[in-house]
């Protein structure tokens, strides 16, 4: 767990607007920020897939809030924005992980394919980092992104979640340079193959998942842990001089991946 690793309180009286926070890697994420002191609003479109996740972190000390909205749509977001504000008072930081994915040749990706993926993971992604400037720019907030390594290298099948997922590191960078002055961060994380998502689970077929483990230059492959910890270290005041970084969490996976051996 991530008390086993910081210091205990280290986000204490921080609030943390999480999309995407009931499950996979961005749940973690928003209970790794819990149990470090942060207030959590966990977001997705769906209330019933958040109410049990804020129910755990609740029952463990926490404190969470579960908001339903979609990212795609900015009158949600602003509505989940202003709920969490009320219930908390304020928000210091935003974690946008709400996401879309699905494997698809790029000959077969329809226009709504393609545009379905965009609309959440980047233009929510731009919905949610505008809804929350306001609050962001008064307390000298924050932004973590997750984004993902797979444009780093062409990904077959992947077309439109790279697509999107490179806008996220663009964002993220433009908007480090235009609010830095404001004092707000942004800054993402993009993971490599982490075993324990439903993503890992769904998207990469059990013949393939050997192959891709040996391609990891440590051996193994990651887990929604080591994203956790990473976001916990980026949203810490450890970090407050990194600004427009995204920081690659994969095993050095990728720098590996286009090797022959």
């Amino acid at each position: 767990m991530t008390q086993q690793i910081f210091i205990a309180g280290l986000l204490k009286d921080r609030v943390a607007f999480v999309t995407g926070g009931g499950t996979g890697i961005t749940g973690g994420v928003a209970r790794a920020l819990a149990e470090a002191g942060a207030g959590v609003a966990l977001v997705s479109r769906q209330i019933d897939h958040l109410e049990p996740a804020a129910a755990v972190i609740n029952e463990q000390g926490g404190r969470a809030f579960a908001v339903a909205a979609d990212v795609r749509n900015p009158d949600e977001v602003a509505k989940a924005i202003a709920a969490t504000v009320e219930h908390f008072g304020k928000i210091d930081i935003v974690v946008n992980g709400a996401a879309g994915n699905f494997l698809c040749p790029a000959d077969q990706l329809s226009p709504n394919g393609f545009g379905s993926v965009v609309d959440i993971d980047l233009k929510g992604t731009f919905n949610v980092c505008r809804a929350a400037f306001e609050e962001l720019k008064q307390h000298r907030g924050q932004i973590l992104n997750i984004s993902a390594t797979l444009h780093y290298l062409g990904t077959p099948m992947q077309l439109h979640v790279s697509a999107a997922k490179a806008g996220v590191d663009a964002l993220t960078r433009n908007l480090a340079v235009e609010w830095g002055r404001h004092g707000i961060r942004v800054n993402a994380i993009a993971p490599g193959p982490i075993a324990d998502t439903e993503g890992m689970k769904r998207l990469v077929p059990e013949p393939i998942k050997e192959k891709l483990r040996q391609r990891i230059p440590l051996g193994r492959f990651g887990l929604i842990k080591d994203i956790e910890n990473a976001a916990v270290f980026i949203c810490s005041d450890a970090a407050n001089f990194i600004n427009g970084a995204v920081l690659v969490v994969d095993g050095g996976h990728w720098l590996a991946a286009n090797r022959l051996l």
